[in-house]
C-alpha cells in the first residue's frame, strides 16, 4: 500500500490536467497521420487531409531558394506548455495536418535528422515557428525554411563523435546497470521492473519541473530523492514481506514482472502514450573542442555520472556501510550469524540502487525526450550490461555498460540500421558469452 500511495502521490500534479486533454481532444483522421519512416523506401506521406470536425493545424514547407515545396520531412506540433500533440511527414505538396484539442498558441519543429541525405538547414534558418489557433477548423501557416549542402565528414570524425555519443550513453546505462547488480547481489533477485524505475527517475523530474515549476537542476535532484524513497517504500512493501515468507527467487521475479506492467500502465495513464519535454536544455548548439563538438548539457551528463559512479565505488570500498552490502552479496547466512542486521542492509541496498536508476532516468529525460516506454526499451541493455561484465559484480557491470553503449553508438557506421542499433551490441554480448559463459568480469562457478 505504501508502494501505491507514493506512485499515485507523484504523479497526482499531471494526472487531472492529462485526464481533461484525453476528454477534449479530437479523434483524428486516419490519413492525417500518415507517414512512413525514414529509410523505408518512400520518401514522401500520402496527401494530407483534415479530420472531418474540430481545429487542427495547416503548416506547407516552402524552400525559400527554390520556392518549391519540401515532401517527406517530419514536423511534430507541441502545446505551449510543451507537450506534443502529434506529428507527421509533409505530403508531396510540403503540407502537414495535425489535429490539435483547442484552441491556443502551438510550436511547430522541424526534425532535422528527417532532411534528404546531405541537405541540412541554413545557417539563419530557425527549425519552428509559432502558430495561433484561433478558429474550429483549419489553422494555417507558413514554414520558409533554407538549405545547404552538407559538407562531407570523414569517417575518422564521425567514428569519434560515435565514441564520445557511446561513452555518454554507456555512462548513463551504467548508473542503472549499477543500481540492478548492487540488487541483484544482496538479494539474488532479477527485477524485471528496473527499466520502470529508470522512468520513475524521468517522470519524477517531469512532474516537479512541469507540474511544480521548479528548475530542471533542482527538480532533478529530488526525483532523486523521490527515487530512494520509492526503492525503501518497495523493500518495504513488498519484497521484504515475501523473503520473510519464504518466496523463492523465480516466484519474486514474476512478482517483479507484473509489478512492471502494473507501473507501466500507470505512467502511461498518468501522462499519455505521447512524449513529453522539460522546461530548460531542449536543444542547445554544440562548442567545438578539438576533435569532437559537445553541447554543455552533454558535459554535464557525462560529468556527473562519472563523479557519481566514483564515489559510490569508493563508498563501497571504504565505508561501514559498502562493506557489510559486500559481506552481505558474499555469503548473507554468515552475515546474519555475524551480527549483521541482514534486512536494514538490503533497504540500504534497495535505497541507493534505486537512487542510481533515477539518476540515470534524470540524465535521459535531460538528453532526450519522455516516454512511458522509455525504461522498458532500456532494460534489455541494461541486462545485457551486467550479463556481459558478469552478474553480480559492480566492475562488470561499469565495464558491460560501456562496451554496450559504445556499441551502440558506433554499430551505424559499420551499416547496422539507426532503427535496429541496439542488435549490434546483443550480437556482441552472443558472441562474448559462448566464450565466457560468467561474463568478462565474472567468476567461474561449479554449478550442482
Amino acid at each position: 500500500m505504501a508502494l501505491l500511495a507514493l506512485l499515485v502521490v507523484l504523479m497526482l500534479p499531471l494526472s487531472a490536467a492529462h485526464a481533461a486533454e484525453e476528454t477534449d481532444a479530437p479523434t483524428p483522421s486516419p490519413s492525417a497521420g500518415a507517414t512512413s519512416e525514414p529509410g523505408s523506401g518512400e520518401t514522401t506521406a500520402p496527401a494530407a487531409q483534415p479530420p472531418a470536425e474540430g481545429p487542427y493545424v495547416r503548416v506547407r514547407l516552402l524552400d525559400e531558394a527554390a520556392d518549391e515545396p519540401v515532401a517527406g520531412v517530419t514536423l511534430t506540433v507541441e502545446s505551449e506548455g510543451g507537450e506534443e500533440v502529434g506529428s507527421a511527414q509533409t505530403d508531396p505538396d510540403g503540407v502537414v495536418i495535425v489535429p490539435i484539442p483547442e484552441l491556443g498558441t502551438y510550436t511547430v519543429t522541424l526534425d532535422e535528422d528527417s532532411l534528404p541525405d546531405g541537405i541540412e538547414l541554413g545557417d539563419d534558418t530557425k527549425s519552428e515557428i509559432t502558430i495561433t489557433a484561433r478558429i474550429n477548423g483549419a489553422n494555417g501557416g507558413l514554414f520558409p525554411i533554407g538549405v545547404q549542402e552538407v559538407e562531407s565528414v570523414s569517417f575518422a570524425d564521425r567514428l569519434t563523435t560515435s565514441l564520445v555519443s557511446g561513452v555518454k550513453f554507456g555512462l548513463i546505462v551504467a548508473l542503472a546497470a549499477l543500481g540492478l547488480s548492487l540488487i541483484f547481489g544482496t538479494t539474488g533477485l532479477t527485477n524485471f521492473a528496473h527499466g520502470e524505475l529508470i522512468t520513475f527517475g524521468a517522470l519524477a523530474t517531469y512532474v516537479a519541473n512541469r507540474g511544480l515549476g521548479m528548475p530542471v537542476v533542482l527538480a532533478g535532484v529530488v526525483a532523486v530523492v523521490v527515487s530512494a524513497a520509492f526503492g525503501w517504500a518497495q523493500d518495504r512493501g513488498l519484497w521484504r514481506p515475501l523473503r520473510r515468507r519464504g518466496t523463492g527467487l523465480i516466484a519474486m521475479m514474476i512478482v517483479s514482472i507484473g509489478l512492471s506492467l502494473l507501473l507501466r500502465n500507470l505512467y502511461q495513464y498518468s501522462i499519455g502514450s505521447s512524449r513529453k519535454s522539460l522546461s530548460e536544455y531542449v536543444s542547445q548548439a554544440r562548442t567545438d573542442y578539438g576533435i569532437v563538438s559537445l553541447a554543455d548539457k552533454e558535459i554535464a551528463i557525462i560529468g556527473i555520472s562519472v563523479v557519481t559512479i566514483v564515489v559510490v565505488c569508493i563508498a563501497l570500498m571504504r565505508t561501514r556501510m559498502g562493506k557489510a552490502m559486500r559481506a552481505v552479496s558474499d555469503n548473507p547466512a554468515l552475515s546474519a550469524s555475524s551480527g549483521l542486521k541482514v534486512d536494514r542492509v538490503i533497504s540500504s541496498v534497495w535505497v541507493l540502487g534505486t537512487a542510481l536508476t533515477g539518476l540515470a532516468g534524470v540524465l535521459l529525460a535531460i538528453n532526450s525526450q519522455i516516454n512511458f516506454l522509455m525504461g522498458f526499451k532500456l532494460l534489455l541493455l541494461v541486462f545485457a550490461a551486467v550479463t556481459l561484465g558478469g552478474l553480480g559484480t559492480i566492475w562488470g557491470a561499469l565495464f558491460g555498460s560501456m562496451v554496450i553503449g559504445i556499441m551502440v553508438e558506433v554499430g551505424p557506421l559499420f551499416g547496422v540500421p539507426s532503427s535496429i542499433k541496439e542488435v549490434g551490441a546483443l550480437v556482441v554480448l552472443i558472441l562474448v558469452l559462448l566464450i565466457r559463459p560468467q561474463g568478462i568480469l565474472g567468476r567461474r562457478e561449479r554449478i550442482g
